[in-house]
């Protein structure tokens, strides 16, 4: 392998990514499906209006893991500012990227998220035990969400959608002191 042109990962994902797309592609894309859009990568409220002008139907939060830019911002943290956006508009909000468990999931949904992704955790249980091991990854995240629900004193799935400050940044304490 010629080591000056950098990993092959790295020149793998470098393909994947068309640099001369553009917002009017949705536009295009909306001209020839009648399926739903969902746009993944946004990370500001700035971009989820921007979306909205081109008609997304959801908004999926996601970092990409991580692995393209140091210091981007966690999707749990862009989550909330997302939502408030695109607040009365008729376009989902989902998570990716982040979650390790029920917790994770249950902060993602009190925060305004329609449903979260678990790429990694799904791949470690597949790494670990195959199906088995995927299907228990599912089960212990089924039962840290119901777990952190009694916790937090919800019954329902609507009361931890609809319920306000159930969770709050970490800021929302240090201003308080």
């Amino acid at each position: 392998m010629d080591k000056s042109k950098g990993s092959a990962l790295a020149n793998h994902v470098k393909n994947l990514i068309d640099p001369t797309l553009t917002w009017s592609d949705i536009t295009w894309l909306r001209g020839i499906t009648k399926m739903k859009i969902i746009i993944k990568g946004v990370l500001t409220g700035e971009m989820a209006k921007e979306s909205l002008k081109y008609g997304v139907d959801g908004i999926v939060v996601s970092n990409h893991g991580a692995r393209q830019l140091d210091g981007v911002s966690a999707t749990i943290d862009a989550l909330q500012e997302v939502v408030a956006a695109v607040d009365g508009a008729n376009c989902e909000v989902y998570l990716d990227g982040g979650v390790r468990n029920g917790n994770d999931i249950f902060k993602a949904v009190a925060l305004g998220a329609k449903a979260v992704f678990i790429g990694r955790p799904y791949l470690w249980g597949l790494a670990y035990a195959g199906e088995e091991g995927v299907q228990k990854v599912l089960n212990l995240f089924k039962e840290e969400f119901e777990s952190c629900m009694r916790l937090m004193g919800c019954h329902s799935l609507d009361e931890v959608r609809t319920e306000k400050n159930l969770v709050v940044h970490e800021s929302y304490f240090k201003s308080r002191l």
